[in-house]
């Protein structure tokens, strides 16, 4: 196959999108495919053509892209030419040119279906969700509304936007502590903060002054994740961070987290989490793979916390870990991640 990855873009999850892109790359041509590597953000050259594309080295400093949020005001001055697109030059006609676009996405605009609706309407095969099931996994209480529905437990919340000093008080007043203050729209645990008592809770809203919310009862509990591939659930696996919360460096960088693949969990507890994450694939209408975050609470319960749609694709990423622990190796994952975003079956698109 002719195979586009898409990676970087203008996300504050840039550096590890990178690393995934750079990584599901180098996988697909060691099995034989004709794969290029382009920043979804930056762009060619107008005249490059796939071919040469990929014929290039991959660049070696995007495997090791720092595992933190990313200046993206310095990544639109470094970008060389002034435009408000968020697609760079010549990204268009390099899809056209190919099979299958891999989406190595992560955050913003590459996993919040704005991609996937342009790629759509110019017929051009990608892989993952569509653009209306990306859009809803995004949004995280628009996603709680509907896995709710579903059957599915998932802590209580409430939506708000913290307007000004006035409105923080009224806040601090009304909600209890622990509780979880998220921006709704983010990933990779940026924008999430977990306020243990009113201290914290002041510094999480000032922090998201002007911004809409998500504020969420806190569950105590062991964070298991689980995710999905080809409507099959996969080993669970559980996360220990050795910092106090699962940050967004401690995501990515090695050792910074004791990941336990499957999980220490009961059969039963297995069981029902794989239920509970096939009732969110339907009740979001998911395509071949995403990875969603649990709680299981002191008392057994389960609880569904977000999901993602583009997991990450790196060394430390935990989508292949599980697929491996189902004797899915990592390139053998990436060839079939294209080979379903290649034959999408006509349901599932929006063509």
């Amino acid at each position: 196959m002719k195979i586009l990855v898409l990676a970087g873009g203008l996300s504050n999850e840039r550096n590890v999108s990178l690393a995934s892109g750079a990584m599901a790359a180098r996988a697909l041509r060691e099995r034989g495919h004709q794969v290029g590597l382009v920043d979804l953000f930056v762009g060619e050259e107008d005249g490059v053509t796939f071919d040469a594309l990929a014929a290039r080295e991959l660049p070696e400093a995007w495997f090791s892209a720092a595992p933190k949020a990313t200046d993206l005001e310095a990544v639109r001055k470094a970008r060389g030419y002034e435009s408000n697109a968020l697609i760079g030059r010549n990204v268009i006609e390099l899809c056209k040119a190919v099979d299958v676009v891999f989406l190595a996405l992560h955050g913003g605009a590459g996993e919040d279906g704005r991609l996937q609706a342009t790629l759509d309407l110019f017929g051009i095969p990608y892989t993952g969700s569509n653009y209306l099931a990306s859009g809803l996994a995004m949004n995280k209480d628009i996603t709680k509304i509907l896995v709710a529905e579903a059957g599915v437990k998932t802590p209580g919340w409430q939506r708000t936007v913290v307007r000004d000093e006035r409105h923080i008080q009224e806040l601090m007043e009304t909600l209890p502590v622990p509780c979880v203050v998220k921006i709704p729209d983010s990933g990779s645990s940026v924008g999430v903060y977990i306020a243990k008592n009113k201290d914290e809770l002041r510094a999480a809203l000032n922090a998201t002054i002007g911004c809409k919310v998500l504020i969420e009862q806190f569950v105590k509990g062991r964070e298991i994740q689980m995710a999905f591939f080809r409507e099959n659930a996969l080993p669970s696996i559980e996360i220990v961070p050795l910092d106090k919360f699962y940050t967004y460096e401690s995501k990515y960088t090695k050792g910074a987290a004791i990941e336990t693949t499957p999980a220490d969990i009961t059969p039963d507890q297995e069981k029902r989490m794989g239920e509970a994450l096939m009732k969110v694939a339907r009740a979001l209408n998911l395509y071949t793979y995403s990875r969603a975050d649990f709680i299981i609470d002191e008392a057994g319960e389960i609880w569904f916390i977000e999901i993602n749609t583009l997991p990450g694709m790196t060394a430390t990423s935990l989508v292949p870990q599980e697929a491996a622990a189902a004797g899915i190796g990592f390139g053998e994952l990436c060839e079939m991640i294209a080979m379903d975003g290649l034959n999408r079956p006509a349901g599932l698109s929006n063509q």
